[in-house]
């Protein structure tokens, strides 16, 4: 009997912001800064903490305009300052998402690469480019802004 296992699905995106690495990094690990852009728009975030140490929290609330919420909460796994995040945690349907987040320094402009994996495919996952996009898009409108 010959099995196989397929690979677990998974999300990148690239992206090169007009702003530099230190406020980039800066605008991912302020809950401040978190709550303005990680929640994709028509949602709302009532709710962020971000604990910046390796086992911390980095939770988000995100409140849909019919009122229903979808928390996400993760705990931070590894920080490596301006160059590396990684957070391990649940999205909607009990499916764990390790993210990892890389900053790489291109003078005056960051390019921001966004590494997900899921433990299986759902509605959450097949949706999660779509709200990477317009998240990352408000992030660059954050950075570029101040």
């Amino acid at each position: 009997m010959v099995t196989s296992k397929t690979a677990a699905p998974e999300l990148r995106l690239t992206r090169v912001l007009n702003a530099p690495r230190k406020l980039v990094w800066d605008a991912w690990t302020r809950a401040e800064h978190v709550s303005k852009w990680l929640t994709p728009a028509p949602m709302t975030t009532p709710k962020c903490e971000v604990d910046f140490r390796a086992g911390g929290v980095f939770s988000v609330t995100m409140r849909m305009p019919n009122g229903v919420e979808h928390p996400f909460n993760a705990r931070l796994t590894e920080i490596v300052p301006q160059e590396r995040l990684v957070f391990v945690g649940m999205v909607h349907d009990d499916n764990e998402a390790t993210t990892t987040v890389t900053f790489e320094d291109l003078g005056a402009k960051t390019r921001l690469s966004v590494h997900q994996t899921y433990s299986f495919e759902s509605d959450a996952t097949r949706g999660a480019e779509m709200g990477w996009t317009q998240t990352l898009k408000q992030l660059e409108q954050l950075v570029t802004a101040t």
